[in-house]
């Protein structure tokens, strides 16, 4: 045994998830570790076997008030505070009659899950604000030097082994280890109730209120950041979301790739057709629609045949091999699919740099706020999850749209919220035919959209084209009309809609107000 282990010799648990304790519990009996334990944790060891002493036998006072005191004991945190190696703690906890307390294992009321239900109110939410747990494990990871302090069991395997390899000891690596996290599951506790009592005690519009707090774990260290010469890192539960199955680790860039390509397949969610989108520079250059994801490619890959390369592919439905196959004939940086079919992993494991991820749409939470940082702060809003149904809009022109025009708008608008403003999209029932963004001005993405499909020689007559903002000025419908375009999609709104809509009687275009815009700086 090393200097700096600690034997284990009295252990407090009390946890609200009680997956796997009694595995822990019984591995610390083994090496002769009083077990003091309260409630309903002390009940659910019992039933497993397990001896505990109770809490209230240890410090002499009973569990009260509906058993909000228990562990608020000084015999309790008296035990874990009490620096081992002072003269002066030790004869204080001998005069008192305090026992040393050398492993804490709590995990805490939940209240982030209690406020994620519709149907809970401030009064559950009050309920599951623990105050015990919080005070415990701040205690233990204090004293780390002294006490290893526990809070997740994911911990508990290694604690077992460790303490195996160690004859009941742990190490003061681990113990400061865990204190860490220790320290990091408070304060994104505090952050939970800070944030949503903010909303809830305040004259502010939610989810909103008088501070803003984050607390993310570490899930990995990035090669680098956005660039060679910057440092990054990743935090955060991304990779429940975007399960990475093959290929080298994921750069800075990847991941806000991947997160562009997982929203903008969000949208195709109600689709009972194969989607395929493929994504550069954080932004889609192709989206098609089909029978077969074969049929979806062709369509999407048609839009840009230059960009894919190094590109992001992203689809609605698990991979077969012949899409597999097509895609294999480009080098792309990231596949994402739901799933992946029989062999299709397989193959496209072949090459080994290529990244390949499970999307899991379900560990996603859609109402997540949007946060990005600003100098000397952080801007927050709620996410854009809005879809505007074309056919509920307000048709402005003599002409209405056809119901084959509504499905490419329905399609277009889909696409055109995650392009990069100014944004355009030239757009048929079930592909993208010219995309334009990322301009200073309304009408410039219009001239790089219809530039780009006449060198690619793919016709835009008998299009719709769908703006994410208002066009200003006659212009906008009069270059659509010039492209090809039969319809316009667009939020309206601006000063001068009257011109803008005798430009688009003019020419024989219908176009339909939406009311949305979708701005994307």
């Amino acid at each position: 045994m090393s200097s700096d282990d600690k034997p284990i010799r009295r252990a407090l648990l009390g946890v609200s998830d009680k997956n796997g304790l009694a595995g822990l519990a019984a591995s610390l009996t083994t090496y002769g570790v009083e077990i003091l334990s309260t409630g309903g944790t002390r009940a659910a060891l019992e039933r497993e076997g397990v001896k505990v002493r109770p809490v209230e036998q240890f410090t002499g006072s009973p569990e009260m008030l509906d058993g909000r005191v228990k562990t608020l004991h000084p015999k309790i945190h008296g035990g874990i505070l009490a620096r081992r190696e002072l003269e002066s703690h030790r004869r204080e906890m001998e005069i008192h009659g305090i026992e040393p307390i050398d492993l804490v294992v709590v995990n805490f009321y939940p209240f982030e899950q209690t406020i994620a239900r519709a149907d809970a109110g401030l009064d559950d939410a009050i309920e599951n604000i623990d105050i015990g747990g919080p005070t415990l494990v701040r205690a233990s990871a204090k004293n780390y030097a002294d006490v290893a302090v526990v809070v997740d069991p994911a911990d508990y395997p290694a604690l077992i082994a460790e303490l195996d390899e160690r004859h009941g000891a742990l190490s003061l690596a681990t113990r400061a280890r865990l204190a860490r996290k220790a320290f990091a599951r408070v304060t994104a506790y505090d952050c939970a109730i800070s944030n949503y009592l903010a909303t809830r005690f305040e004259a502010q519009t939610e989810p909103f209120g008088e501070s803003f707090s984050l607390s993310l774990p570490l899930a990995q260290m990035l090669r680098y950041g956005e660039n060679p010469h910057q440092v990054g890192a990743l935090y955060g539960d991304f990779h429940r979301i975007a399960e990475q199955l093959h290929g080298r680790e994921l750069s800075f860039n990847n991941v806000i790739d991947i997160s562009s390509a997982a929203n903008l397949i969000l949208e195709f969610e109600d689709s009972r057709d194969a989607v395929v989108a493929i994504l550069k520079h954080n932004t889609p250059c192709g989206v098609g629609v089909g029978p077969t994801l074969k049929a979806a490619w062709d369509k999407a890959f048609a839009t840009d045949p230059d960009s894919p390369f190094g590109g992001i592919i992203v689809t609605n439905r698990p991979w077969d091999l012949e899409f597999a196959r097509l895609v294999d004939e480009l080098f792309t940086e990231v596949l994402i699919g739901p799933d992946y079919g029989v062999g299709v992993l397989d193959f496209l494991r072949k090459k080994k740099n290529r990244r390949v991820i499970r999307f899991h749409p379900a560990a996603l939470r859609r109402d997540e706020l949007d946060v990005r940082h600003v100098i000397g702060g952080l801007l927050v809003q709620t996410p854009d999850l809005s879809i505007e149904d074309p056919r509920r809009g307000k048709v402005v022109t003599k002409r209405p749209p056809t119901a084959a025009e509504l499905n490419a708008m329905d399609f277009g608008i889909r696409v055109c919220k995650h392009v990069k403003s100014n944004a355009i999209v030239f757009a048929a029932e079930d592909r993208t035919l010219a995309i334009g963004g990322g301009a200073t001005s309304r009408i410039d993405p219009v001239y790089a959209a219809r530039e780009k499909a006449a060198r690619l020689k793919i016709p835009l007559k008998g299009s719709v084209l769908v703006s994410e903002a208002l066009f200003p000025f006659p212009d906008g419908p009069t270059l659509a009309a010039e492209a090809g375009a039969t319809a316009i999609a667009q939020p309206g709104g601006a000063l001068r809609d009257n011109e803008v809509i005798a430009a688009a009687d003019q020419h024989g275009l219908a176009m339909v107000f939406t009311g949305v815009r979708h701005f994307r700086h």
